[in-house]
């Protein structure tokens, strides 16, 4: 399903397609977040750290996306960011920016970017998509020297709506970051699902929850949020119904779009 925001509907849409994965057609030119296209299935860790198991398949196959410019990628060592099939649809992707740790395991076409770092893409009309890496924490204080380095991006263009793509971040700070600088945002494909694992940071959030996500829209002043990152693996400890009562409670529901 395609949700569109006005008055830009023919230069933006979103499709969501389970788990992390988002299909965003921006200025003619198409992003996919997250790649996780596999079955349900357990993933197992060599070094006993815990496992995650993905519980549902994405509503979509690889097949099925048609042409893909580039991968926004949070990060490449978790299966639910990244998993086989999606590891085998970057070799088909002319872009993927990431982390430069990541870029640096994936080779291939991947780049990293530095926070704040931007690229310049060509759109089909001659115009230009600049993509800028936003900061993200994938944990509590410190959590990049357990759960590695994660990355957000913001999607700006001259005639376009500024785009926020949180990625795995829990941080409403770095989500003040990104508003200092381009706020107000007019669009946000906003990471949830409160995901824990109680023998890492004993149970903290690893990603927002859904009273943060609403933190995060008002930080933003985002009109438009496509939630995702928020159903298919049994670590998300929230789902839809849990983002659309928060949302509700704070007389923000009418900015949420589900695909």
């Amino acid at each position: 399903m395609t949700v569109s925001t006005n008055p830009t509907s023919e230069q933006f849409s979103v499709q969501v397609f389970g788990g992390p994965t988002a299909l965003i057609d921006y200025g003619g030119l198409r992003f996919l977040t997250d790649p996780t296209f596999d079955e349900p299935g357990h993933y197992g860790r060599p070094d006993g750290r815990p496992g995650l198991t993905k519980t549902a398949p994405a509503s979509a196959k690889p097949a099925d996306l048609g042409r893909v410019d580039a991968v926004l990628l949070s990060h490449d060592e978790h299966p639910d960011n990244l998993d086989h099939s999606g590891r085998a649809l970057l070799a088909d992707v002319p872009l993927t920016l990431t982390t430069p740790s990541g870029a640096g395991r994936l080779g291939g076409t991947a780049k990293g970017l530095e926070t704040w770092e931007a690229v310049d893409l060509t759109r089909p009309d001659g115009g230009v998509v600049t993509v800028t890496a936003a900061p993200a924490l994938h944990g509590p204080e410190g959590a990049e020297k357990v759960t590695g380095d994660v990355v957000g991006f913001v999607l700006t263009a001259q005639d376009l709506p500024t785009v926020y793509v949180s990625g795995d971040n829990a941080s409403l700070d770095a989500v003040r970051e990104v508003a200092d600088r381009f706020g107000p945002v007019d669009a946000t494909v906003l990471f949830a699902g409160a995901p824990r694992l109680k023998p890492v940071f004993d149970g903290a959030l690893l990603v927002l929850d859904s009273a943060l996500a609403v933190e995060a829209t008002k930080i933003l002043g985002a009109r438009t949020v496509f939630p995702v990152h928020i159903d298919s693996w049994d670590h998300f400890t929230e789902g839809r119904d849990d983002v659309v009562a928060a949302f509700t409670a704070a007389g923000l529901a009418d900015r949420l779009r589900f695909g």
